[in-house]
């Protein structure tokens, strides 16, 4: 009988390893999979501030400066977007 105990004892800790194996490969896929995300995201607005620069000429404006400019026209162009630009929900 002992001998069944212990047999199940070491099964269970096994088990258990196997568990936290299991749990930590998933916290490591899901930091990844977060971490992609923000790249992905960091590089997009990179790329967006890129062009505002680019077609405003607005590389010399402090980030207050950029704000008040973008203000002045977002009225004009969302209201004045193509339909195939237009998007209910923003992508982040």
């Amino acid at each position: 009988m002992p001998n069944q105990y212990e047999k199940l004892v070491e099964q269970q800790a096994r088990l258990t390893q196997k568990i936290e194996r299991e749990n930590f490969k998933l916290r490591q896929f899901k930091y990844y999979e977060n971490r992609q995300a923000r790249r992905a995201r960091s590089r997009r607005l990179i790329q967006k501030g890129d062009l505002l620069e680019k077609y405003f000429q607005a590389d010399n404006l402090s980030v207050e400066q950029t704000e008040e400019l973008l203000k002045i026209f977002a009225d004009y162009v969302n209201s004045h977007k193509l339909n195939k630009l237009k998007n209910d929900q923003p992508s982040n």
